[in-house]
């Protein structure tokens, strides 16, 4: 694949890799602001950890000779059961940013959430949907304290083509990420986040001894927010409502009970309450009490094929997927990003192989066990 291969002959054939890989492409404030977690990020391992606990029960002598991935997701039809996280600033791994994830997702037949802190614009990410009519992109929403600030950029993505509206609500606050608070994380000169700039002239302040992002969820987002507040946000936008963010049990009922079509299991990649559970962990409680009544989607730690299939046989519909997204960009922009969902498709696609499963609607809980961990 031009534009991955470090040499003529290299060529990384796992995320692992990659991630070693963009180590060296990335200046040490981006890296760390793309693979860092929260306080001693001991809830960022565990979302890797989780699913080393998870073992597969294979079925055997089952024809996957012909093996379909595809799926729906609100009714979008997906060729995978996968989606790109919403991630900020996509710009600091290359120039093209979300756009060139964009691209990537969409030629792969998977979807896109674009957050509210891209470093490329709500229209300049939707012109994608020019050359690929079915992309499914999704836009990922913090409710500032400016209720008109907020409601242009819901404004804009509907009017934009963006299939779903999807609230993070597990930042109230920034959680505290001290790698960025020693680096005094900023954007650097030439970059924006594009979505406020152009309509507030907000941006990320620079603010000695503090990351730049901690400030600006402490002058800007509104920590007040709660259940009642999305009756507001779903009468100002006819867009279906995903709530990102959801661990306990009676959040996700109630998320149900206020209109919500999908939930994303979630714990913000590690990045906001640590010792927080693990997403995985999380998920089958979740997905038994919604019960159908919205789709139950996962992010948090997916690194290998294996990884979704366990997700999906604990109830997820699909998963998102964020750093290693980044890791593919920093590398070689959408080149990157279509080679990092290549491997998770190929891996995926073995695993359902050797698992004894033709199609999604073979992966159920039989195939998976929860392992305990010697001396826990």
């Amino acid at each position: 694949m031009t534009g991955v291969s470090q040499d003529n002959h290299f060529l990384p054939i796992n995320l692992f890799e990659y991630e070693n890989l963009a180590s060296q492409h990335l200046s040490q404030m981006a890296l760390d602001y793309y693979n860092s977690g929260a306080w001693d990020e001991v809830t960022l391992r565990d979302n890797r950890a989780a699913f080393e606990r998870v073992k597969l029960l294979p079925r055997m002598l089952v024809d996957v000779s012909d093996r379909n991935l595809n799926t729906s997701i609100l009714g979008e039809p997906l060729q995978l059961p996968l989606l790109i996280a919403p991630m900020a600033f996509q710009c600091l791994a290359h120039p093209d940013g979300e756009v060139a994830t964009a691209i990537a997702a969409a030629s792969a037949g998977v979807g896109m959430v674009l957050s509210t802190l891209a470093t490329k614009s709500i229209e300049e990410v939707a012109t994608v949907q020019q050359n690929f009519p079915n992309a499914l992109q999704w836009f990922q929403l913090y409710i500032h304290k400016d209720r008109g600030l907020t409601r242009a950029l819901v404004e804009r993505a509907k009017t934009a083509g963006y299939k779903a509206l999807c609230l993070t609500v597990d930042a109230p606050i920034l959680g505290r990420r001290e790698r960025d608070r020693r680096n005094e994380f900023s954007l650097p000169p030439g970059l924006h986040a594009a979505n406020l700039a152009t309509i507030s002239r907000l941006d990320i302040p620079y603010e000695q001894g503090e990351s730049g992002l901690f400030t600006y969820f402490t002058q800007q987002l509104n920590p007040a927010l709660t259940w009642k507040d999305l009756a507001w946000l779903q009468s100002i936008c006819p867009l279906p409502l995903v709530i990102k963010g959801i661990l306990r049990k009676d959040d996700a009922v109630r998320a149900v009970e206020c209109g919500a079509k999908a939930i994303i299991v979630s714990n913000h990649g590690g990045r906001q309450l640590d010792g927080a559970i693990a997403s995985l962990d999380a998920l089958a409680e979740i997905v038994a009490v919604v019960d159908g009544r919205a789709e139950v989607l996962l992010d948090g730690g997916i690194r290998r094929g294996t990884d979704i299939l366990k997700a999906i046989a604990l109830g997820a519909k699909a998963v998102l997927i964020g750093r290693p997204v980044l890791w593919g960009l920093a590398l070689a922009g959408t080149a990157g990003v279509s080679h990092i969902i290549s491997l998770l498709e190929d891996e995926f696609s073995v695993a359902m192989a050797l698992s004894g499963c033709a199609k999604l609607q073979d992966i159920d809980s039989t195939l998976v066990k929860q392992v305990s961990v010697s001396g826990s």
